[in-house]
């Protein structure tokens, strides 16, 4: 009986190594093409003179999407059934996208601001009745500075309201 346990056991880790070994290779495999893609687009924000966040925005994307996919792929070459798998990241990326609409519409129209620049630092902007000097831009906020105040002006407002610029 215990001979016949073992051997079952063995059985199991010559059939489970070689799928192990296999999987370790295509997470290797596509951490390589992360790094590679990852020089890929850095390259690219410099040649074409983007804004550092926005390049390392989409460097992090561009990563997170190759190591999930190459995950996936790992599982499904071990034998796991990663149809359920793919649905759940379906169903998380759908509940996610939905439950950070405006963290998303914020981020998403800071990256436009940052591509199109409709005004630049020490423009003075007047929007929703909020007016100043602009004093920094980043993915999320937009900041006038006024003499007595510091006002945040979130992103997607400047995509959903009138702007009037004077340039600096």
């Amino acid at each position: 009986m215990m001979n016949n346990s073992i051997s079952s056991l063995i059985q199991s880790l010559i059939h489970f190594v070689p799928k192990a070994v296999s999987s370790l290779l295509i997470l290797l495999g596509f951490w390589l093409i992360s790094l590679v893609i990852q020089k890929i687009i850095r390259r690219l924000g410099k040649r074409s003179h983007l804004d550092q966040d926005i390049v390392n925005l989409i460097r992090q994307v561009a990563t997170a999407v190759i190591i999930i996919f190459g995950i996936t792929v790992a599982l499904g070459t071990m034998g796991v059934d990663v149809s359920a798998i793919v649905a759940g990241l379906g169903l998380t990326g759908f509940a996610l996208g939905f439950a950070l609409k405006d963290v998303l519409s914020n981020l998403l129209s800071g990256i436009l601001v940052l591509t199109y620049r409709p005004f630049v630092r020490g423009d003075w902007i007047s929007v929703s009745g909020l007016e100043g000097t602009v004093h920094e831009i980043d993915l999320r906020y937009t900041t006038l500075e006024t003499p007595d105040e510091r006002i945040l002006i979130p992103n997607s407002t400047l995509f959903t309201n009138p702007i009037t610029v004077k340039k600096a």
